[in-house]
């Protein structure tokens, strides 16, 4: 996965199908993306490098590609890839995740069953028992990976405002929310705009 020649929202979308692996001291959970959030840096209002802001809490944000940034938010941990160059704070947010390896013990860690398990940004994390220490690392090299040969591919994707962000302008509305049409794995998808979710892959 290329994150540093490509503009974000590309790799919003293309990160749609990818599968993340994540492995704590006990078990390796895994799933497939199925929706994503791109926030494209110091223009975008919602973006929390809105007008080159920096402070601690935010620095992973401006680390080279590749870089996990890890914030917390109404106490859910929220997992964003970082995009581009150093010191440009673009990067995308991993939303909602089609579960696959370990979903008993997922279970157990969300104390949720069904499509409630992993459809949204804080609840795959519960469910994957992500730590906040990820913050800054690099994917790949640690216990958090993404792999991108044995992935899946969207029959369709679709385009949406993203979720949870009033009053940013035209920000507010730009479609740069990306989901795999269809997935009952999506946050906030009414069911009957939902099919089974291996019908939403391409075979």
């Amino acid at each position: 996965m290329d994150f540093l020649q490509r503009d974000t929202v590309t790799i919003a979308k293309d990160l749609l199908g990818v599968r993340v692996i994540f492995e704590d001291d006990l078990h390796t959970f895994t799933g497939y993306i199925v929706e994503t959030e791109a926030y494209v840096g110091q223009n975008d209002q919602a973006a929390h490098g809105f007008n080159g802001k920096r402070t601690p809490k935010v620095e992973s944000l401006y680390k080279r590609g590749g870089t996990i940034y890890a914030h917390v938010m109404h106490t859910h941990l929220l997992i964003n890839f970082v995009t581009q160059l150093e010191d440009v704070p673009e990067g995308v947010l991993i939303r909602a995740i089609e579960p696959e390896e370990n979903i008993e013990v997922m279970r157990l860690n969300r104390k949720k069953d069904g499509f409630e398990l992993t459809n949204g940004p804080g609840k795959w994390t519960k469910a994957f028992n992500i730590p906040r220490y990820l913050d800054g690392a690099r994917l790949n090299e640690g216990r958090l990976k993404i792999d991108t040969k044995n992935r899946k591919y969207p029959k369709q994707i679709e385009a949406t405002p993203r979720i949870g962000i009033p009053n940013k302008g035209e920000w507010t509305h730009k479609p740069l929310r990306f989901i795999v049409k269809g997935n009952p794995y999506v946050s906030r998808i009414p069911k009957r705009s939902t099919v089974s979710a291996q019908e939403t892959w391409r075979h």
